[in-house]
């Protein structure tokens, strides 16, 4: 494997890497919100 096979797939893996890097921090980030309980009135 004189061709540089390694060395071509794992530039192409550093790519493709990046580029999901990238977009992830752009994605909103999710937040579980709880709905707010009402104060109880009989107490």
């Amino acid at each position: 494997m004189a061709d540089n096979f390694l060395e071509k797939h794992y530039e192409e893996y550093e790519a493709r890497k990046a580029a999901y890097l990238r977009k992830k921090r752009h994605l909103p980030k999710i937040t579980s919100r709880l709905p707010e309980r009402p104060e109880d009135e009989a107490l």
